[in-house]
């Protein structure tokens, strides 16, 4: 019979550590009624539970990347504006697996995007054989007269960028984080049909006298230019996504690039694959072995209208080591649908093809920042009434228990405004600086991407859970690497519930508040008994 004991804040003490004893395991609770990470006690064996969460150890399913949020132009400045020290105590927060949220997966923009200061590229119009390429836009720092946002706001250190934010946060004691690289557009010489700069219209698809597509070929060797300069600098790009969200061009405020799923496959398939493996950077015959291609990069909702027409060509497959998604229009006309189905269904056709969440994000209400993380009458861009709290728990528990390998959210820090953002488009984030008052807010969405990343390492298999769970209550598991099980349940109902998690025959009670989120981290003993 298996002994459990506890695992202190993320490995504190190591398993050996234990010497055989039993301990309680550890449980922690984020919820609408202010808990953050709070350590509960678990209840006696006398409870009786509302349900009942049983976790298959026998039968693990897809190995796990990590979760974490992304690094933007926008998170740079906001960093600089506070003083060394405060901006290193961000960082732990977001990094540090013992002190912080141990945050392992990221995003970051080729080029500039909308949470930019500005628009941007890394060479110069006309520059077809990127002889001018250069990322001094990444690493230069700001002026402070790049939008008119940040105009009149002094900066503690203007020479903090994008760049040497990653590398900062790369110093964190214990930081172990990848990351995976999207652009928005690319420069707008390349395109036409653009209704502003660097915002919608397509690239040119004129050919040269071999019949190979000349802004295909630039664009693609691009991304190689990208990867090697950001390797020089001294960050390694972990994957790539050819476009980020390229059905998203008409109507659009910032910068886009359309991409019919044709033409997707098209670059895939004959440029951007080849371009990557002829540097080096991907072998076709071990995907997971150098830069991890990703494609479509959209709403899940879309996926099996695009995908299939890349992945079902030999050529573009081959080159492809995944699928991205993002999670808007869930919330179509005020019902939710979080496209569990549709994930089922992309891992039935395509079994070799794991699949990233990349992007998720909600409007910020300035007056109540914390509060609207569990006011149900938020309302976004789809008309529809949703509680972001639950919309973000659920959406990552579906995601992972039908098949994705990790979550990622959009912009790690912003400010207390939620930019700065050009386009109005403001956002609320993880962390949230005023970065005149030069202040810190921790959001409920820090605590609870935290309940993941902290508690669920890379490399972790995440575990089928057997039985029905009560309706309004959502549960996920994972074995860690070392063999700690984290399992994760979230309350969406108005009243405190008791249950019990019942791994290999041995069992832990509990009680979850209200609309809360909990994490249970068992252990093996050093004795294995």
């Amino acid at each position: 019979m298996k002994r459990f004991c506890l695992m202190a804040l993320f490995l504190i003490c190591a398993l050996s550590a234990c010497d055989g004893v039993r301990a309680v395991p550890e449980i922690v609770q984020t919820g609408r009624g202010g808990d953050r990470l709070r350590r509960v006690e678990p209840l006696g064996d006398d409870v009786t539970p509302v349900f009942t969460v049983t976790v298959d150890t026998a039968n693990p399913r897809q190995l796990l990347e990590g979760f974490g949020a992304s690094f933007t132009e926008s998170s740079a400045w906001n960093l600089a504006c506070l003083p060394q020290a405060d901006r290193d105590e961000v960082l732990a927060k977001l990094f540090d697996p013992v002190a912080g949220a141990g945050f392992t997966l990221m995003r970051t923009h080729i080029n500039s995007c909308d949470y930019s200061l500005r628009h941007y590229t890394y060479i110069e119009p006309g520059d077809l054989a990127l002889e001018s390429f250069d990322i001094a836009e990444d690493t230069q720092g700001f002026s402070g007269t790049e939008h008119e946002q940040i105009a009149g706001i002094e900066m503690e250190d203007p020479g903090f960028d994008l760049v040497p934010m990653i590398k900062a946060a790369s110093d964190i004691t214990g930081a172990d984080f990848r990351i995976i690289a999207s652009p928005w557009s690319p420069p707008s010489w390349m395109k036409e049909g653009e209704h502003a700069v660097m915002t919608g219209g397509h690239l040119k698809r004129d050919v040269d006298e071999n019949g190979r597509r000349i802004y295909y070929d630039a664009w693609a060797r691009y991304f190689v230019a990208y990867v090697k300069a950001y390797r020089e600098a001294g960050v390694d790009i972990w994957a790539l996504t050819p476009q980020n969200e390229p059905g998203h061009a008409d109507h659009a405020r910032w910068d886009t690039c359309f991409w019919s799923a044709e033409w997707q496959r098209e670059f895939v398939g004959e440029y951007l694959g080849p371009a990557l493996a002829e540097a080096g950077l991907l072998n076709p015959d071990d995907l997971a072995g150098g830069i991890r291609l990703y494609v479509f990069d959209h709403n899940k909702a879309d996926i099996l209208a695009s995908v299939p027409v890349i992945l079902d060509d030999v050529e573009a497959n081959r080159y492809t080591y995944g699928v991205a998604i993002h999670w808007y229009a869930i919330n179509l006309d005020g019902k939710q649908d979080y496209r569990g189905d549709v994930l089922d269904e992309l891992v039935r056709r395509y079994p070799d093809k794991p699949i990233l969440h990349t992007e998720s994000s909600i409007d910020i209400h300035e007056d109540d920042p914390v509060g609207q993380y569990w006011d149900p009458m938020n309302q976004d861009w789809t008309r529809g009434y949703f509680t972001p709290f639950s919309q973000y728990a659920i959406d990552i528990i579906t995601d992972l228990n039908h098949g994705a390998t990790g979550y990622i959210d959009w912009n790690m820090v912003l400010s207390n405004t939620g930019g700065p953002n050009p386009y109005d488009n403001f956002n609320s984030a993880s962390v949230l600086i005023d970065p005149v008052e030069r202040t810190v807010l921790y959001t409920p969405l820090y605590y609870l991407l935290g309940h993941f990343s902290k508690y669920i390492r890379p490399g972790a298999a995440r575990l089928e859970l057997m039985g029905e769970l009560p309706e309004g209550v959502h549960a996920t598991a994972a074995r860690n690497p070392d063999d700690t099980i984290a399992v994760i349940v979230f309350n969406d109902l108005d009243e405190d519930l008791a249950f019990r998690v019942e791994v290999d025959g041995e069992t832990v009670a509990s009680a979850i508040a209200a609309d809360a989120i909990q994490t249970i981290i068992l252990g093996q003993s050093a004795s294995g008994e």
